[in-house]
């Protein structure tokens, strides 16, 4: 009897953890053939359109710089410089945009002192929209 008590004293425990260390071996294996196989693999060609070597015809920008007096001075490439306040504004845009081809629109850059209200510049951006500059851009210094 003493036998029998001694065989249900050392009963097995039923294991309730998962022993995960051949699924990370797996892991890696396939890991490590994905890692060598991507490269491998070309991406499909894309035959990209042609199109006919069109001429763009590229004009230089024309310079409007607001000074810290809130002047704006035009610069534009093999004339004079101009000297606009506000209110003359709106005539030069709308001459500028009269004289531009359908096809190629001249840019205007616009550069603003550094004491310049963003508002002004703004206000600026926008008379030249409404009077029909089309291409508006901004200059700015890297440092």
């Amino acid at each position: 009897m003493s036998s029998r008590s001694s065989l249900r004293g050392h009963r097995r425990r039923i294991m309730s953890e998962i022993n995960v260390v051949p699924y990370i071996d797996v892991m890696l294996v396939l890991l490590v053939i994905f890692m060598v196989t991507a490269p491998l693999v070309n991406p499909g060609v894309v035959n990209l359109p042609t199109v006919g070597g069109a001429k763009v015809q590229t004009l230089p920008p024309v310079f409007l710089t607001i000074a810290a007096d809130e002047k704006i001075t035009v610069r534009k490439e093999g004339e004079s410089v101009q000297t606009l306040n506000r209110t003359e504004l709106g005539n030069f845009a709308r001459a500028f945009a009269a004289k531009q081809s359908d096809k190629v629109d001249q840019p205007v850059v616009l550069a603003a002192d550094k004491s310049i209200k963003y508002e002004l510049v703004m206000d600026v951006m926008s008379v030249l929209k409404e009077n029909g500059v089309k291409r508006v851009g901004l200059a700015v210094r890297s440092q």
